[in-house]
């Protein structure tokens, strides 16, 4: 076993394995960026060595600058994470020739499965069902176009190199293939340096399943499947093992297709199959077809390590260390359910739009397993994932796992930064997710029920008055009465309330439409006489009541004078921090609402900023290539004269 490694990742991937490491008695090297200086896996870690700007260019897609990190600290071995350079062969080649140890697969095995025709054509020969659909090397724009006619609408456009949900567009229309190639082949350039596509079949009603394999070079092992069907623009939400309606069948199917397509590359460490499966009759062992191989640990590897009880880091130190794989297929069994969810900084109501922000509060329930890289008062910013956690539970069968995961989010606390954690609740409440009947278009059918605003709840709000007010402290006494309560009112950003103090822990706050009587006994709140689970907290952005639908209330300050934005000045800004990647418009060119005026990449997305309304272009504020802030001005429109 290795003595001291070092964790060429950051964030939450870092800290997991960090986790293992100190259980296991080996010294850990974190590596960082400017941005990630003070971050949780740097503190964490035994040792730190810095790599450059906070651009992944310049630090953690360094490999030469990790490589010598590694030699200086002593470090026998490099564990690539997940992302970054985890899937990069030349780096593998580059660690062994360097004399060191890659946690991972050889460079070749990534070769093999890293652009996705030729993994095709491998996995074909190997016996693995592939999808109908072009996988050649004619990049021609009007013969991928045919090849699209032949396999039949509707189909998928892919980056050859790709993942995550990056370079990949559906179609289906004809009339609509040359716009979606060309977005597709940008954002591929931009998050894998290749443009190149294929094009698949588009199966109606998909169902993303995957198999966890293991291997050590000479023979693997699955450890069974995970359903990642929950997914929004191809990037995964909540994910679940085993995956519901599973039959003995189709699982041992899938487990031997996903067997012989490690086996056939020589794999060793962890690996992902992924298959498509057509769930329109139920799972059927002649529905499932093989996509891509992700050569790495997957973000939702915890799901399988909750129904196995395997430590699938412990493995890969393992293996790569030079032992034999620790077990037999016959050996592994599932026990129970688990689910995980991926908590993200995003606007939910603005398109799951990338967020940023200081975390002013963070607090996890100590019910379930948190993957997490940050901590409360840590930043998320616009150079990395917006990750905040991963929320995992586990229960004896899938429904309590799905109660748990229910609770835990509702324990969840986050404030300031917008974050997913409603939308993910709101998920955990589905009827059709409950029952098990999911597919990829289970969150784009019904968006607009699962990202609809609650209103916000009065006795929540009441409570979060009484926070604005101070008098959430228990040790505060409230002030005290003669014959009259004492009276004022409370002011925030968007709203006031008028709150009467009528004694020692007891209030009465009426707002807009409701009056609400508030009493503390102990440490626990009642409102309108019913028990509060509502907990309560101050931080630097205002105060935030969580339990029952989260309210957030930002005082105002009175020494604040600033204009209101009247909304009507013809800008187009920006949404989010972000690199201005193309400007589509002119200055003095008409446009008509609807129209693409320039774009904007953002967490290895591309986002179209578009004309609100008809206009003609009076400033090009912004050139491709600006790195800018969220509101920063990018175009400004005119009017159209009559």
């Amino acid at each position: 076993m290795f003595d001291k490694i070092l964790i060429a990742n950051r964030g939450e991937i870092a800290c997991r394995v960090i986790d293992t490491c100190r259980r296991m008695g080996v010294t850990t090297v974190a590596v960082f960026s400017d941005a990630d200086r003070a971050a949780r896996h740097v503190q964490m870690a035994d040792q730190a060595v810095h790599l450059g700007g906070p651009a992944p260019a310049d630090s953690y897609l360094r490999g030469d600058a990790i490589i010598a990190a590694a030699i200086t600290t002593g470090a026998q071995a490099i564990h690539p994470g997940y992302g970054f350079l985890s899937e990069n062969p030349d780096f593998v080649d580059q660690v062994q020739a360097a004399g060191l140890v890659f946690i991972g697969p050889s460079g070749d095995a990534i070769r093999a499965m890293g652009l996705k025709d030729a993994a095709k054509a491998l996995m074909e020969k190997a016996g693995v069902p592939v999808v109908p659909g072009y996988h050649g090397a004619d990049q021609d724009a009007d013969h991928l176009a045919r090849m699209a006619d032949e396999v039949g609408y509707p189909v998928l456009i892919k980056a050859v190199a790709g993942g995550g949900g990056k370079g990949m567009r559906r179609v289906d229309d004809p009339a609509d293939f040359a716009q979606a190639l060309d977005f597709a082949r940008s954002e591929a350039r931009t998050a894998f340096g290749n443009p190149d596509v294929l094009i698949e079949k588009y199966v109606l009603q998909p169902r993303h399943i995957e198999v966890q394999v293991f291997g050590d070079g000479r023979r693997a092992v699955h450890l069974f499947e995970r359903d990642c069907s929950l997914q929004r623009r191809h990037q995964k939400v909540i994910e679940e093992a085993p995956a519901p309606g599973m039959t003995a069948e189709m699982r041992q199917a899938m487990g031997d297709a996903a067997v012989r397509a490690a086996e056939a590359i020589g794999y060793s460490g962890a690996g992902t199959i992924e298959f498509i499966v057509d769930g329109s009759d139920g799972l059927r062992p002649d529905r499932f077809w093989f996509m891509e191989m992700n050569t790495r640990l997957q973000v939702e590897h915890p799901v399988t390590e909750a129904i196995t009880g395997i430590d699938l880091v412990e493995w890969q130190l393992r293996v790569a260390s030079g032992e034999d794989l620790p077990v037999r297929q016959d050996d592994l069994t599932i026990n129970g359910h688990a689910f995980e969810a991926r908590l993200y900084a995003e606007d939910v109501p603005a398109g799951f739009l990338p967020a940023t922000g200081r975390l002013a509060h963070l607090g996890f329930p100590a019910s379930a397993r948190i993957e997490t890289g940050v901590r409360q008062g840590d930043v998320i910013s616009p150079w990395y994932d917006p990750m905040i956690a991963k929320v995992v539970t586990w229960g004896q069968t899938r429904a309590v796992a799905l109660r748990s995961l229910e609770s835990a989010l509702v324990d969840t606390d986050v404030a300031g930064s917008v974050t997913n954690l409603d939308f993910l609740i709101a998920l955990t409440r589905h009827d059709g997710f409950r029952a098990g009947q999911v597919d990829t278009g289970l969150i784009g059918r019904d968006l607009d029920a699962l990202t609809a605003p609650g209103d916000a709840d009065g006795p929540s709000v009441a409570l979060a008055v009484i926070g604005l007010a101070g008098l959430a402290d228990p040790d505060t006494q409230g002030g005290m009465t003669l014959w009259q309560p004492l009276r004022r009112t409370i002011a925030w950003d968007g709203g006031h309330a008028v709150l009467e103090v009528l004694g020692p822990g007891h209030a009465r706050v009426t707002l807009d439409d409701s009056t609400h009587d508030v009493r503390r006994q102990g440490d626990r709140w009642w409102v309108d006489g019913d028990l509060c689970r509502q907990r309560i907290a101050h931080h630097d952005a205002g105060v935030s009541v969580f339990g029952r639908g989260t309210v957030h209330l930002k005082p105002v300050d009175p020494l604040d004078r600033a204009g209101a934005d009247d909304g009507g000045d013809g800008l187009t800004r920006s949404p989010m921090p972000g690199l201005v990647k193309a400007i589509h418009v002119t200055q003095g060119q008409q446009v008509r609402a609807g129209d693409r005026l320039c774009v904007l990449e953002a967490m290895k997305m591309e986002h179209s900023l578009l004309a609100i309304r008809d206009g003609t272009v009076a400033e090009v504020l912004a050139a491709q290539g600006d790195q800018v802030e969220a509101g920063a001005a990018l175009i400004r429109l005119d009017e159209v004269p009559e």
